[in-house]
């Protein structure tokens, strides 16, 4: 359909560190959707179909790097986007974001995956905005998904693309209320190639995925600042300490089992508070704050970059507060072999409890 070079490249099996290849592109995203009723509690939240744009550029990849090959030649760059939640207590939003694009089935289906933070216009304030639990602050936590067919080149340098996607909005629990908003939408865009000629990919070579390494140890330190459920409780600091052992089973994958001790003033405060607050839950103020636990984890490496999920469970859990499985979900830069550091989220199911800055070492 119309004129335009072909949406997959010829690949080439070249000298790989001589070829460099740079080339652009642009997209805007119109959606609508709606608001996820994930918890019950943000019901009068949900009155309308939220809107917005999505402007993203995109650098495009061709194999110059091994990663890049790894990957099926992703792109990334970054992206803005403006949403009208369409509901007089939630206002709108504004956010910046760092995102991955995927390509599969002859690079007509792309997966976005994006991480970032967004600008709230009505958090919740006690006179004027109680009614938004959704958003305790101004500045949030954000990140979207989007699953979209994509053409390039349709005409000339432009092409099209539509599917569906996913925005959420959380500030981590680090201050309350937290109830978070997930927006559900479908989008179309129109997509715009920079790049004036095409580009051809260097060929992936044989047994690029082998890469497997013996297990190793580590350690890692976490910390910062979140409040309790209680709303003007307070932001108080929390620190987690973790051993950790690690298997790479390949260039993408690598597992981690590990156990940490987790201390956190607000939950010392919220123990306090219903101790006095004579609820008749058997509270008596002498109760352990600390937990530990145990998890095992899946780290997905792209480049410098990690995906990490976890799963836990505290094995010591002396005060009962949001149950004894908890998860861990977020990224990991590794600064060298050895230094690296996370930002993640640390929740309950989908309650979350705190985000957590962290630094590690592996031995």
């Amino acid at each position: 359909m119309g004129m335009g070079y072909a949406q997959t490249p010829m690949k080439l099996s070249v000298d790989k560190e001589t070829v460099t290849n740079k080339s652009y592109s642009i997209d805007i995203n119109a959606f609508q959707g709606t608001i996820l009723k994930h918890n019950p509690d943000i019901s009068h939240l949900i009155t309308s179909h939220p809107s917005g744009l999505i402007l993203a550029i995109n650098h495009q990849t061709y194999g110059d790097k091994e990663w890049q090959r790894l990957y099926n030649y992703p792109d990334y760059g970054v992206s803005l986007v403006y949403q009208d939640l369409k509901n007089d207590f939630l206002g709108i939003s504004i956010g910046a974001f760092a995102h991955y694009n995927f390509y599969f089935l002859r690079r007509y289906l792309q997966l976005r995956i994006a991480q970032g933070a967004t600008y709230a216009s009505k958090p919740y304030d006690i006179d004027d905005n109680y009614r938004n639990i959704a958003y305790g602050s101004h500045i949030m936590s954000a990140s979207y998904a989007l699953l979209n067919y994509r053409h390039q080149n349709v005409i000339q340098h432009v092409g099209l693309q539509l599917g569906i996607g996913i925005l959420h909005y959380s500030n981590g629990n680090s201050k309350a209320p937290n109830k978070s908003t997930n927006t559900l939408f479908a989008n179309v865009a129109v997509n715009y190639n920079l790049s004036q000629q095409p580009k051809q990919y260097i060929a992936k070579e044989e047994g690029l995925l082998r890469g497997s390494r013996p297990i190793g140890l580590g350690v890692m330190l976490s910390g910062g600042f979140n409040e309790s459920d209680l709303v003007g409780s307070g932001r108080y600091p929390f620190l987690t300490v973790g051993m950790f052992a690690h298997k790479q089973l390949n260039k993408k994958s690598t597992i981690v089992v590990g156990s940490e001790l987790f201390f956190s003033k607000a939950l010392e405060r919220y123990i306090d508070y219903r101790a006095v607050g004579d609820f008749g839950d058997g509270t008596t103020g002498n109760e352990d704050s600390k937990r530990a636990g145990v998890y095992v984890g899946h780290e997905l490496t792209i480049n410098k970059l990690a995906i990490l999920i976890n799963f836990g469970y505290y094995f010591y859990y002396p005060y009962d507060f949001e149950g004894t499985m908890y998860n861990r979900a977020g990224l990991k830069y590794n600064f060298t072999s050895s230094i690296f550091g996370a930002i993640t989220v640390r929740s309950h199911a989908a309650k979350a409890e705190a985000i957590e800055y962290s630094i590690g070492y592996r031995l």
